[in-house]
């Protein structure tokens, strides 16, 4: 891990392929004690090219180990996005007794003349735990003739109606279809038409229900839709997410999911979805995206390697001023890979900017809690004349990114940017959680109600670290800085500083 980390601009605790270029996070699935990550891959360039599937294993979220590549294009076509299943019952009859994996994946096939390309749902099964695949003889699975964007299936099982459910995107919609063995599938319905934002093409839906405020009894279903980048929509792509009633067929939206709600208010993370089979007795909700943007991932300026992964989130419902969220929390997870380096409480932004002023960090993360309406933040990767700027507006009651001076920009002229999410108070203080490595930023603010994760790009030894408020003499209630490291040098590290 520390050899590869220290290539140009790599995460020290992302996931990022070893080589070559990386999207969307696919067929995201529990089974046996590990989480399986699948990715859309092009192993023999760094910018888009012919579509595999990418794969990585990790016991706990943030110690990734890349395996071979799980799926290769075939006279079918390119394997494009979509997700895994374990069919514990063996619906599919690929299996015998014992439960095995399914990818439920869109072949992309080009057509020559210009005439559009065809997508198609099609099913690979797994008897030993993911490390090889068998696609099914009987391919493609299912097809829609009225689609040309028909791509980016995610199945779950529906135990109220004991069947499969698909969600689809089908280009400014979704379909919803059902099946009984992952095989056959019957259409349900569709939902997307005059709702929500049409900037882009709609792509990698999910759709899964969640507790409000962590009630098993009053809950809500969740759809994710992602959409793609347009040359008249500078922002690039995004994700947005409606709450509302699911019958088996039919989503039937709540009335404030009419207005575009926006998963993360930064510009780096795309097509995220959820893991499946996650166990029961575990009650989370995980989720991970794909940490850039279609309107400048093939240029950013990363080495042997191009794309890499948000952190794992835990995703969750709660009621704020009247309203049903949806909010982000880092999985739990992450905490395992800290190493303190910093507690204060009850100290002012003078203190603690000379306690700072001592730190040299490339990746961290940072816990802070200020009294509300103050004007504060922290400025991260500070260089002789770049830095990030992570703060809360307290006139506009927004929190932010700025990356206008952040590093390396010069590859899309729409890279550079300041961008704010609107926050919702919770009482008489304000918290940040900010997450920052080689290339990233992530930050949530107010319990994870606002989230904003942007690419940065400083220089090497762009590593200072400061806080800022209205005056230097503004109480700032606690902070805490952690260096973040894999499990695999964390030992090394705690015992140089005497911490074991």
């Amino acid at each position: 891990m520390s050899t590869i980390a220290k290539q140009n601009y790599r995460g020290i605790y992302h996931f990022s392929p070893k080589e070559n270029w990386m999207n969307d996070p696919n067929g995201m699935v529990y089974f046996e004690g590990e989480y399986h990550l699948f990715f859309q891959h092009h192993p023999d360039g760094m910018t888009w090219g012919p579509m595999h599937w990418g794969h990585a294993v990790s016991k706990d979220l943030v110690t990734w180990e890349e395996l071979p590549i799980a799926l290769a294009p075939d006279e079918l076509g390119m394997i494009f996005s979509g997700s895994a299943v374990v069919d514990w019952n063996n619906t599919t009859g690929f299996f015998g007794d014992k439960p095995g994996l399914v990818a439920i994946f869109t072949h992309h096939l080009e057509m020559p003349e210009g005439k559009p390309a065809i997508q198609r749902q099609s099913l690979a099964y797994s008897k030993d735990n993911g490390r090889s695949w068998t696609k099914y003889e009987g391919n493609p699975v299912l097809e829609d003739a009225r689609f040309i964007d028909f791509r980016d299936p995610k199945v779950f099982w529906n135990k109220e109606t004991s069947n499969w459910m698909m969600i689809i995107a089908c280009g400014q919609t979704v379909c919803l279809y059902h099946s009984p063995d992952l095989i056959h599938w019957t259409f349900a319905s569709e939902f997307g038409e005059g709702i929500g934002s049409h900037d882009g093409v709609w792509e990698c839906p999910d759709l899964f229900p969640l507790a409000i405020d962590g009630d098993k009894s009053n809950s809500k279903w969740v759809m994710l839709v992602s959409i793609g980048a347009d040359p008249a929509f500078i922002e690039g792509s995004r994700t947005q997410y409606f709450t509302g009633e699911f019958d088996g067929e039919v989503f039937t939206p709540d009335e404030d999911s009419h207005s575009t709600r926006w998963i993360d208010y930064g510009r780096d993370n795309y097509a995220g979805v959820s893991w499946s089979d996650v166990p029961a007795e575990d009650g989370r909700r995980l989720f991970i995206g794909w940490m850039s943007n279609w309107m400048y991932a093939n240029q950013t300026p990363t080495g042997i390697f191009r794309g890499a992964m948000t952190i794992a989130r835990e995703l969750y419902l709660e009621s704020r001023a009247g309203r049903t969220l949806l909010v982000q929390k880092p999985a739990k997870e992450l905490e395992a890979a800290r190493v303190p380096i910093l507690s204060l409480q009850d100290t002012t932004v003078r203190e603690l900017n000379t306690s700072l002023a001592e730190l040299h960090l490339e990746s961290y993360e940072i816990k802070a809690v200020f009294t509300r309406g103050k004007s504060v933040g922290f400025k991260v990767r500070v260089g002789a004349d770049e830095q990030t700027v992570i703060g809360i507006n307290a006139k506009t009651e927004e929190l932010y990114v700025d990356r206008m001076v952040s590093g390396q920009h010069d590859f899309h002229e729409h890279f550079l940017g300041h961008h704010p999410a609107k926050l919702e108070a919770l009482g008489e203080s304000n918290d940040l959680h900010i997450f920052v490595d080689c290339s990233s930023v992530e930050v949530f603010s107010n319990g994870g109600q606002a989230v904003i994760t942007d690419l940065i790009f400083p220089r090497r030894e762009s590593t200072g670290l400061a806080v800022f408020s209205d005056h230097e003499d503004d109480l700032i209630i606690s902070v805490d800085v952690y260096k973040l490291t894999p499990s695999s040098e964390k030992t090394e590290t705690r015992q140089r500083q005497g911490l074991i």
